[in-house]
């Protein structure tokens, strides 16, 4: 991981601390340190090496003029961090919430292992699918780092060997700037009625389509909503679909075998007569669970004849970000990677603030930076850096992801052969 080189060691702590007070009209507590808010009062604060077993490369500017932030350590709660994932960060939820808003999105760093840009929020359902937060509920004593359906320590790679205390710390990066995400989500359902959606062929309704992108063959791979799954009513159609465009190979990102084969009609489906590898994936695109069962996956449509059909349920997160890693390693643009995830959103998604309609552009522009967000933080991870994502070699970049995850170089020849042959 990318080293931290941003956190302070004791006595600088304490001597920031006491120009905080000083500068500052509010009243605060004497801080500790695990409990120091920094004010940068017109000035650039450059931080010491710290006491952790984790040691910075360099010392780096902390803080940007009158950056606001936050210095404190990862605590050492071991049920939360290697039960439930969930990252303790040593500072009171309430007293965060007096720095920072909900809403706001904040540069997290912790030493010896990652930074990464999250937004702070209320509740677990507030984010979009596989994405990092820092979770500050009133009244508890940590503000913590999660991930939606992850485990955030196990991402980071906070394992049992780690030495405690680590240092962390959080600022600022953009005032409010999570609350369009959460305008944009108000007033936005889905039906199981085809009738709904009278701008949509069928093929959109069941979000079935094929994949077209620079570098991928043509009739090769597609993409749906779940053929097995009657649950969002598109199950059939989906189906169906795959008969007539001849796939051969299913890639099931959401069930066990168990479970599709006992979905209403399973047996009589035209999917259960062809090869299916079932991966049972939570959409936690950090986490070792995910990226085995991507590999899994990728070697398997290597050593099957296609066409193949990735899905999961709705075809939208975890094939949404599957499908754009396969894009993106065989050459595709930032911009094919975003509409073609976007075209989903558009097939399940009504706006119905004033009756019922399309979304707007401002929601799919939205949406196309939700794939971009996902993939920069996946590769970071893997110390891939594709934070330029409209000029990055996302082809190259992506060898280097699968390479990172687990697959041969090898594999990925095998596999870019299979996609790109008609």
């Amino acid at each position: 991981m990318g080293s931290l080189g941003k956190i302070f060691g004791k006595v600088a702590l304490m001597a920031i601390a006491a120009l905080w007070a000083a500068c500052s009209e509010d009243s605060v507590s004497e801080p500790s340190d695990a409990d120091v808010v920094l004010s940068s009062a017109g000035a650039s604060f450059v931080a010491e090496s710290s006491s952790s077993s984790q040691t910075p490369n360099s010392s780096e500017t902390f803080a940007e003029p009158g950056a606001l932030a936050i210095a404190t350590t990862v605590a050492q709660d071991t049920l939360e961090l290697f039960n439930f994932g969930g990252v303790p960060l040593d500072f009171a939820a309430d007293s965060f919430l007096t720095k920072f808003d909900y809403g706001d999105i904040v540069t997290l760093m912790i030493d010896g292992y990652d930074t990464l840009d999250v937004p702070v929020t209320a509740n677990f359902n507030d984010v979009t699918v596989g994405e990092f937060f820092l979770y500050a509920s009133g009244g508890t004593n940590n503000v913590m780092l999660e991930l939606s359906y992850g485990q955030a320590a196990e991402a980071f790679g906070i394992t049992r060997g780690a030495k405690f205390p680590i240092n962390a710390a959080v600022q600022l990066k953009e005032k409010s700037g999570y609350l369009a995400y959460w305008a944009m989500s108000e007033n936005i359902l889905m039906s199981g009625d085809p009738e709904m959606y009278p701008g949509l062929s069928i093929e959109e309704f069941a979000n079935f389509r094929m994949v077209k992108t620079r570098g991928m063959g043509e009739g090769v791979l597609y993409r749906s909503s779940s053929p097995v799954d009657p649950a969002l009513a598109r199950n059939t159609y989906a189906d169906s679909l795959s008969k007539v465009a001849g796939v051969a190979t299913f890639v099931n990102l959401a069930n066990s075998e168990e479970g599709a084969a006992s979905f209403t009609g399973f047996a009589e489906s035209y999917y259960a007569t062809q090869n299916v590898v079932y991966l049972e994936l939570q959409p936690s695109f950090a986490n070792t669970s995910f990226k085995e069962g991507l590999v899994q996956g990728f070697r398997y449509i290597a050593d099957h004849d296609g066409p193949y059909l990735v899905h999961c349920t709705y075809g939208m997160d975890r094939t949404g970000f599957t499908i754009a890693v396969l894009e993106a390693l065989m050459g595709a643009t930032a911009s094919e990677i975003k509409d073609d995830y976007v075209q989903t959103h558009k097939n399940f998604y009504l706006y119905s603030k004033d009756g019922y309609s399309p979304l707007t552009v401002e929601h799919l522009d939205l949406y196309k930076k939700i794939i971009a967000k996902n993939l920069q933080a996946a590769y970071n991870l893997v110390d891939v850096d594709i934070s330029d994502f409209e000029n990055a070699d996302l082809a190259a970049a992506t060898e280097k992801y699968l390479l990172a995850i687990g697959m041969q170089k090898s594999e990925i020849a095998a596999l870019k052969n299979r996609l790109s042959a008609p």
